[in-house]
């Protein structure tokens, strides 16, 4: 027996503007939203994260700063550069250890600690230096790993900036 059913006809454009107009979406579209929720989601995650990084590297900078300008060490007036400038930043530590270095060579006859007789009265002075030293390239690493937190932690923010506007719902 042959069918009676009506044969399906495109829907009336009122009838499309009356389902978009009380927000019934196709099943692509819904799908599409969720996963705008889910790019911003992360985005701000990510963005989160990177507030988290700059703030703490930020806050490292200062606090090793902020130690060595407290032990009111002076660089040397023979350093390559910056003689006379307090020790309190990343450059200045690095030249004042380059400076103690050539100073304990110089007093040790340019032998190093491990090469100084163990009863030489000058091994306490390269002894000394070389922990001197060792304790300002402490600080220059730390000043290096708060400017790459710094950083990382401006990029995650690009990062999720651009996140978040990807998961921005699109109008046609």
């Amino acid at each position: 027996m042959p069918s009676t059913a009506a044969p399906l006809l495109p829907p009336s454009p009122a009838l499309v503007s009356t389902i978009g107009a009380i927000g019934v979406r196709s099943p692509i579209e819904a799908g599409a939203s969720r996963t705008g929720k889910r790019v911003g989601l992360l985005g701000t995650l990510v963005m989160v994260a990177g507030l988290l990084l700059a703030l703490t590297g930020a806050g490292t900078w200062a606090m090793v700063q902020t130690g060595l300008a407290g032990e009111s060490i002076t660089v040397a007036d023979d350093a390559a550069r910056f003689g006379g400038q307090p020790v309190d930043g990343p450059l200045t530590a690095y030249y004042q250890a380059d400076i103690i270095e050539h100073h304990a060579l110089e007093a040790s006859g340019g032998k190093t600690y491990a090469e100084l007789d163990q009863e030489d009265p000058v091994r306490d002075v390269v002894m000394n230096g070389s922990f001197l030293r060792a304790s300002l390239f402490t600080s220059v690493v730390s000043f290096g790993i708060a400017a790459m937190a710094m950083g990382l932690g401006l990029v995650f923010l690009l990062i999720g900036c651009s996140l978040r506007l990807l998961g921005r719902p699109t109008t046609v």
